[in-house]
C-alpha cells in the first residue's frame, strides 16, 4: 500500500480514541536473550542467543490511555510524534503506524531516545516502519543528535527489523531503560 499519508501529529490528536482501530498485537515465539542472563540481570550479560519464549503482546484500553498520554508529553516538550495514516475509505484517517522521539540529547554519543515505534499488525511488512524510522532519524539529526537510542522489543521479528536498518547494540546502555524493560535489547543507530 503506497498511498499511506505520513505526517507529524498535533497535541489535540493524541487521545485514546486515536488507537481504537490500531492493532498492536504481536505473537512472539522467538526472542533475543543473553545466554548468561538471570531474572535479576537479564539485559547486561555479553552476547545474544535466539531462544523460544512464546507470548502475545497486545494493548488494552488502559494502554491506549497510557500511550496517548506519553505521546502528548513528548509533543508538549518539543519532541516528535509522527504517524502513518490510511487515506482511503472505508478506513480514512485510521492510524496504522507511529514513531516518537524524546526531545533531549544525552550521552557522549549524542543520543535522542526513540521511545515508540509501532505498526498495526494488519499493516506490517509494507515498509511503513522503515519510513517512520527514516523520518525520525532525519528529524533527530536536525535537532543535533548523532544517534537514536532504542530500547527495542526482544522479539526476533523486531530485532530483525532494527538490525536490517543498521542498528547495533548500544555503546552506552541506559540503566533506566534496562530497569523499565529488562528483556528489551538496547540498540542505537546513526541518524545520518
Amino acid at each position: 500500500m503506497n498511498d499511506i499519508i505520513y505526517r507529524e501529529l498535533e497535541a489535540s490528536e493524541l487521545v485514546p480514541e486515536l488507537f481504537a482501530d490500531f492493532i498492536r498485537r504481536q505473537v512472539v515465539n522467538l526472542c533475543y536473550r543473553h545466554p548468561d542472563a538471570t531474572a535479576s540481570d537479564p539485559g547486561k550479560a555479553a552476547g545474544w542467543v535466539v531462544r523460544p519464549d512464546p507470548f502475545v503482546d497486545d494493548w488494552t484500553d488502559d494502554d491506549h490511555t497510557r500511550v496517548s498520554a506519553d505521546l502528548l508529553c513528548i509533543v508538549e516538550s518539543g519532541g516528535l510524534v509522527y504517524g502513518a495514516f490510511v487515506p482511503a475509505e472505508p478506513n480514512a484517517g485510521r492510524l496504522v503506524g507511529f514513531i516518537s522521539v524524546e526531545p533531549e540529547i544525552f550521552g557522549e554519543r549524542r543520543y535522542m531516545d526513540l521511545s515508540h515505534l509501532h505498526v498495526s499488525e494488519d499493516m506490517r511488512g509494507r515498509g511503513i516502519g522503515g519510513k517512520l524510522l527514516e523520518y525520525a532519524k532525519l528529524w533527530a539529526a536536525k535537532q543535533g543528535a548523532l544517534r537514536l537510542y532504542i530500547s527495542a522489543h526482544s522479539a526476533l521479528e523486531s530485532q530483525n527489523f532494527y538490525r536490517r536498518r543498521g542498528c547495533i547494540d548500544a555503546v552506552e546502555p541506559q540503566d533506566e531503560h534496562i530497569a523499565e524493560e529488562p528483556f528489551d535489547c538496547q540498540l542505537e543507530c546513526d541518524c545520518i
